[in-house]
């Protein structure tokens, strides 16, 4: 088991295979090209040292005797792990990696492979995997601003993002319009809405994010 070469806050591409000499040619390769690696020979020792919070992708051979690449995608899913799998698998592995893929895989590579497929295939893992944290990010940002509202200002953007008036908000809520304004106000700033049309976007990401997934 190898960690990470260095400590800087770049995403590592974890490699786990209980083959000595891929793992070691993988590891050689991604570090060759400026990857920061962390080589690990079976899933039991990898999870001991991986924190789902940690940036990166997983390069995961399918077939290893203790645990296979499949059952630990499975796992990482039940950790709540959004790190891309890229699943190495040989020409007898097609099934699985079909079901992997089923299962949230980013992606499979068939040996033998090309160097530049498989860099080309992290290259895009990473990217997804920014993106992926990027949009959790926002996503936090947004509910806590939502929760800094009072239940009166709550109202009021709810009514606001329907495309209600100030004058229809005051009448529906018995308060003044002067009062609503001053509510308003500080429903745009709260939220950093730029725009009721920034607000209503905000809003509509957040029902968007909360609707369950089509079965």
């Amino acid at each position: 088991m190898a960690m990470p070469h260095d400590n800087s806050t770049a995403p590592a591409v974890y490699v786990v295979d209980d083959d000595d000499g891929m793992r070691r040619a993988l590891d050689a390769l991604l570090s060759t090209v400026g990857y920061k690696t962390a080589v690990f020979s079976r899933p039991s020792e990898f999870l001991a040292n991986f924190k789902t919070d940690s940036p990166g992708c997983l390069v995961l051979d399918i077939r290893m005797p203790d645990m296979s690449g499949l059952e630990l995608q499975r796992h990482l899913n039940r950790m709540g792990s959004m790190v891309p799998v890229i699943f190495i698998t040989g020409h007898g592995d097609i099934p699985m990696a079909v079901q992997a893929m089923k299962e949230g895989a980013f992606e499979f590579i068939q040996k033998p492979f090309r160097d530049q497929d498989l860099l080309d295939r992290i290259n895009h893992a990473l990217k997804q995997d920014a993106e992926n944290r990027n949009t959790v990010a926002r996503r936090a940002e947004v509910l806590h601003r939502l929760e800094s509202l009072t239940p009166r200002e709550r109202q009021v953007m709810d009514m606001v993002v329907e495309g209600a008036a100030n004058k229809v908000i005051a009448i529906d809520l018995h308060l003044s319009e002067r009062t609503v304004e001053i509510h308003r106000a500080k429903v745009m700033e709260k939220m950093g809405a730029r725009s009721v049309a920034h607000l209503v976007k905000l809003h509509l990401a957040l029902i968007v994010e909360a609707q369950p997934p089509i079965a």
